[in-house]
């Protein structure tokens, strides 16, 4: 038994370590697809392009949209006027000005009835009724009833819910996580989420509500970061531990959250980093600065463009590059930085990859360039 467990164990690490990526990339004003290590997936040969999610890709012939596999069949054919990406079987789909669900068949597929069609994210989609909102899953079931002002984004499982004036969290089942009876709620992590309620601002940990003293306002945990930050009534920015108890006082204008221990802090007019004790690392000298990747490179803005530190404070990475989380096409805006070892940066308005070395991927920057995405999550 042991060994099944195992054997099962290896399968899934294998699976997450070794998921194949795509990019979407326009070069001479034709789409299409490279891999991480910089080779061809598909041609480019489309006028337009959207990223691959749940397998397929949405691609534009000049006149419609259609749906090709990673080997580059075009497995639904191109007869939609617009197109969003699939998630759990199920995809978004324009003729004309009417919105309607497909599955990976191209058929037509009926759910909930709605005043508007919302795309599904993680398994779960919205459903409008009589000006309120509701939740459904791909078969078409009701999760939650249409009895919501808004729902907003899920993220970490769980959605914003507002009820009448009041705000409250629930999960991708459908079930209240969080009653909602708060002026503010922030996203779940890891069991704690940010709250108010009296205009008293504390954390909802594991059902329990702890005020924050002398709080204002408070940014939402990042799953497996022990702080995040806090605002006083001086408007100066601290952080907090996920007790709700004040580890590094607010005496900053502005932060960004920790990773590998760092965060970027603004104290006067220039950006540095500090540790996790408060103490700055990395003294004040950008203009702007992003968070470490988790291979231990950030963004900074030394004067006009971006380069790329490592956690000792070496630039490594000359600064002659633009950086930016925004998406070209209708996919969702990715952070800034590297990931698995690849930056997106853009340089004499085209974009490119660049690895840690600073070498461009491929030596080919591109008149767009998307980020990596799972082909098949």
């Amino acid at each position: 038994m042991k060994k099944i467990v195992l054997v099962l164990v290896s399968v899934l690490l294998c699976q997450t370590i070794f998921a194949q990526r795509a990019a979407v990339v326009n070069q001479d004003k034709k789409f299409g697809f490279i891999n991480e290590d910089g080779s061809w997936l598909i041609e480019p040969t489309y006028k337009g392009a959207i990223s691959f999610s749940d397998g397929l890709a949405g691609v534009f012939d000049g006149d419609n949209w259609g749906f090709v596999n990673s080997k580059g069949e075009m497995v639904i054919g191109a007869k939609y006027d617009k197109v969003k990406g699939f998630n759990s079987g199920i995809a978004v789909v324009a003729m004309g000005k009417k919105w309607m669900y497909i599955n990976k068949k191209g058929e037509e597929v009926s759910l909930q009835t709605s005043d508007k069609v919302f795309d599904f994210v993680g398994g779960v989609a919205f459903f409008r009724q009589n000006g309120l909102v509701g939740l459904m899953n791909p078969k078409g079931e009701v999760l939650a009833e249409a009895k919501y002002k808004k729902i907003l984004k899920f993220k970490n499982g769980h959605a914003k819910v507002l009820l009448g004036e009041s705000w409250g969290l629930v999960d991708s089942t459908g079930k209240e996580v969080i009653e909602p009876i708060y002026q503010e709620v922030g996203y779940m992590s890891q069991g704690v989420a940010k709250v108010k309620k009296d205009n008293i601002y504390g954390l909802m940990i594991n059902g329990v509500f702890t005020k924050v003293d002398g709080a204002i306002k408070i940014w939402g945990f990042t799953d497996g970061e022990n702080l995040t930050y806090a605002m006083n009534a001086d408007k100066k920015v601290g952080f907090i531990d996920r007790s709700g108890k004040w580890v590094i006082q607010p005496t900053f204008k502005k932060v960004k959250r920790f990773s590998n221990g760092l965060a970027p802090v603004l104290e006067n007019k220039l950006w540095g980093f500090i540790d996790e004790s408060g103490t700055i690392v990395i003294s004040e000298q950008y203009k702007d600065a992003e968070i470490f990747s988790k291979e231990g490179y950030a963004p900074v803005k030394p004067s006009k463009m971006w380069g790329f530190i490592n956690t000792k404070g070496d630039l490594i990475i000359d600064d002659k590059y633009i950086i930016s989380a925004k998406s070209f096409n209708f996919m969702v805006a990715k952070s800034k930085g590297f990931e698995n070892g690849l930056a997106r940066v853009g340089y004499k308005k085209k974009w490119g990859f660049i690895n840690e070395k600073g070498e461009l991927l491929n030596d080919i920057w591109y008149i767009n360039a998307e980020s990596f995405e799972e082909i098949k999550r």
